[in-house]
């Protein structure tokens, strides 16, 4: 029976295994995000130069409480992020996105 209460500690470590399909990640530039009453969806997407189509690269579904805790730690992190390498500029306003990644032949 001990074990059980020792099972849903909060400070027990979790191992994490991370394939390395998925360390590869996925680049994303624009994120949607949409709730009901017991989820947050979060879309991934990625727009490319000339492609009249953008496509979600991948989705994750959340619990309200998760996206709470997900919100506060990306607060934490950009505040981090901020403290080492300056202020995240915002333009203001809907974000602006490049209508081609450079000339011909640029990499």
């Amino acid at each position: 029976m001990n074990d059980d209460k020792n099972q849903n500690r909060p400070d027990q470590q979790i191992n994490v295994e991370l394939s390395e399909e998925v360390a590869e990640g996925v680049y994303s530039n624009l994120a949607m995000i949409a709730h009901s009453n017991s989820e947050f969806v979060i879309d991934f997407i990625r727009l490319m130069p000339g492609v009249p189509k953008a496509k979600v690269k991948s989705r994750i579904i959340v619990t309200p409480d998760h996206a709470k805790r997900l919100l506060a730690a990306l607060k934490d992190n950009i505040e981090k992020y901020e403290a080492a390498f300056g202020k995240i500029s915002q333009n203001g306003g809907a974000p602006q996105f490049p209508i081609s990644f450079g000339t011909p032949g640029e990499a």
